[in-house]
């Protein structure tokens, strides 16, 4: 307390100087005259100055919280849009039959379940003959062996191993994976990294008379390990391969390996019911 007074004793004239001087900006500042309209502006813009520099730290620490939300906001639209995809087995390019009268819900089969988990990358191979990447999502979360990867916008690979909290993918960037493809006509074909360039692949098994063009979209396939429809890359060159009458076509891919930081993981809730199928045919073909 003796120290405050000292202090004061000391500096009141510069105190008794700077409150006299708020005292009259704070009276000018309330009329209406050129001098306190002009207070009114500088204080308006220091003290909007000053909540934009606060609003900017606050909006960079919220960056990861906002991430979160939107990756969430992504995954309940994808699942949305999945649970609602189905064929109806009565139509085609061909014709179109009506329904027969009573319950027709019969008819439609959906062919996929598809589920989406969103998933943050912690570590990330380019350069190696078969590349990994390493999410911070495991068997705790729901994640399985062979579920596909995919980003925001494409194609990303498929889950190897699986830990209680983390799980390891086999990216398209390797010699081991090899995707189903189409381009915009339909025409399929297969995806194959040459492992030189993260940023290309090669779409191989196209016909040589199949007109395609630079900047052509080739998506996955209905029967890829993928959902269907997913943007794997766009065409950059094609070249003829004469002994089988094919052509080769580059590819870019559509997601960037070099900063891939979300991703999302795919769960067919068919896909055991189907390979279970196509195992018991396996063994009855022996």
């Amino acid at each position: 307390m003796r120290n405050i007074i000292l202090f004061i004793r000391r500096f009141f004239n510069l105190i008794l100087f700077l409150a006299l001087e708020a005292f009259c900006m704070v009276m000018a500042m309330h009329t209406n005259t050129l001098q306190g309209n002009d207070l009114v502006s500088s204080a308006n813009l220091i003290s909007g100055t000053i909540y934009k520099k606060q609003s900017d730290v606050a909006y960079y620490f919220s960056l990861k919280k906002m991430n979160d939300s939107l990756l969430a906001e992504n995954a309940f639209l994808r699942n949305s849009m999945a649970r609602i995809r189905s064929y109806d087995t009565l139509r085609d390019t061909a014709v179109h039959r009506k329904f027969a009268t009573g319950d027709s819900t019969k008819h439609i089969v959906k062919y996929a379940d598809y589920v989406y988990r969103t998933a943050r990358v912690i570590n990330t191979t380019t350069t190696a003959q078969d590349n990994y990447l390493t999410l911070n999502r495991g068997s705790n979360d729901g994640i399985e062996k062979n579920m596909a990867v995919i980003s925001a916008t494409g194609i990303v690979g498929r889950v190897e191993h699986v830990s209680a909290h983390f799980s390891s993918v086999l990216s398209i960037l390797s010699a081991k994976q090899k995707v189903s493809a189409k381009l915009k006509d339909g025409t399929t074909g297969y995806i194959v990294w040459d492992d030189k360039q993260p940023e290309y692949l090669q779409m191989v098994d196209v016909p040589q008379q199949v007109d395609v063009k630079k900047g052509d979209t080739v998506y996955t396939a209905m029967y890829s390990l993928f959902s269907p429809d997913i943007m794997i890359g766009t065409v950059q060159k094609s070249e003829p391969v004469k002994k089988n009458a094919m052509q080769l076509l580059y590819i870019r891919s559509s997601t960037n390996f070099h900063n891939l930081q979300y991703v999302y993981v795919i769960e067919n809730k068919m896909n055991g019911e189907r390979k279970a199928t196509e195992d018991s045919v396996a063994v009855k073909s022996k």
